[in-house]
């Protein structure tokens, strides 16, 4: 057995134990209980909030796009904070280096070798700040990252702890100095979570918290604390793994899949992989729900931060003001629902 092949089974073991000494409710409970503490520094959002669990949950990532000031970086660091998982910023700007982002060989003068200096990468919870303000060579070295859950230097793969989710942030695509991320990229991404500008009454709230001493750089002040941690989120995911999902639902979801493929307004549809992260979000909603098995109200809850960011539209439908929620919208409306 070799030395990373020992390291995976005591990975696997450790993890075993963790989800035995936690049931799928006490699981439940806590993760239900998180998106409470993250609403003592976040007003609002609770969407947001949802799918960031659903994306602990599946292991997947998850893609936060807003103009600035929305609370993005705030609710990612609130979501660390309330789930006792590690977490490390990278500000993505113009001149951030691939090496920056997973770590580099320094040579070492005293022992005459070249050791590895590990970069932020290696961590559960990694915040991606502004991704798309980065290049696309930089922001292609989370590719590995993501689908892998490990990095490769010097030929040599070095796994990511477990959990290990990425929460990217980004400004819209229209506004100055971004890089469109590419298809191959986005469809890494388990959800898209469009955070729109607070409701007046939201806004208000944000207004007297922060009058009455909030600071978002002290959590722990404004009350946050750890409710869930790794073993929850294990025990979680076996759970959800035991979610059944009917063949009328999986067909349901083909079909919403493949009608997106045939949209005279979409030169790129969702792909498989698509249709398979719909049917595991759904899952994971599901079980949050209480129950243990996916309905297709899940999977119509889902489609949309599912799929949206995984459809490329035509140039006229553009042109025309088609948005790809607009486009998942009709498919939904169009496909028949199994009854």
């Amino acid at each position: 057995m070799t030395s990373h092949e020992a390291t995976d089974t005591a990975t696997d073991t450790d993890t075993d134990a963790a989800t035995a000494a936690v049931g799928p409710e006490e699981a439940r409970e806590a993760l239900t209980a998180l998106r409470g503490e993250v609403a003592k520094a976040v007003v609002g959002n609770d969407a947001a909030v949802t799918g960031l669990v659903i994306a602990l949950l599946c292991r997947r990532h998850v893609l936060l796009e807003g103009v600035p000031g929305v609370a993005k970086t705030l609710l990612v660091r609130a979501v660390a904070a309330a789930s006792s998982l590690t977490e490390r910023r990278v500000q993505f700007t113009p001149d951030l280096m691939p090496g920056d982002v997973t770590g580099s060989l320094v040579y070492d003068a005293r022992t005459s070798a070249f050791d590895f200096r590990p970069g932020p990468v290696f961590t559960n919870l990694l915040l991606a700040d502004e991704i798309n303000r980065t290049p696309p060579k930089t922001q292609a070295s989370l590719l590995e990252a993501m689908e892998e859950f490990q990095v490769s230097v010097d030929g040599t793969p070095r796994p990511l702890p477990d959990p290990f989710v990425v929460a990217a942030t980004q400004n819209p695509v229209e506004y100055e100095g971004t890089y469109p991320l590419p298809e191959a990229q986005l469809d890494r991404f388990l959800l898209k979570l469009v955070m729109p500008l607070p409701e007046r009454d939201d806004e208000i709230a944000v207004l007297t918290r922060h009058a009455s001493g909030f600071d978002p750089r002290d959590l722990a002040a404004a009350g946050v604390r750890p409710v869930a941690g790794a073993a929850h989120l294990a025990a979680g995911r076996a759970a959800v793994g035991r979610v059944a999902a009917r063949p009328e639902v999986l067909a349901y979801v083909v079909d919403v899949c493949r009608a997106t493929r045939s949209s005279p307004s979409v030169s790129l549809g969702a792909s498989p992989r698509g249709a398979t992260a719909l049917v595991l979000a759904a899952r994971a909603w599901a079980w949050l729900s209480g129950r243990d098995y996916v309905t297709p109200d899940d999977v119509k809850a889902l489609a949309l931060p599912v799929l949206r960011h995984r459809l490329a539209l035509r140039p006229e439908a553009e042109l025309e003001g088609v948005t790809t929620d607009g486009v998942v919208t009709g498919v939904l409306d169009s496909v028949p629902v199994p009854r």
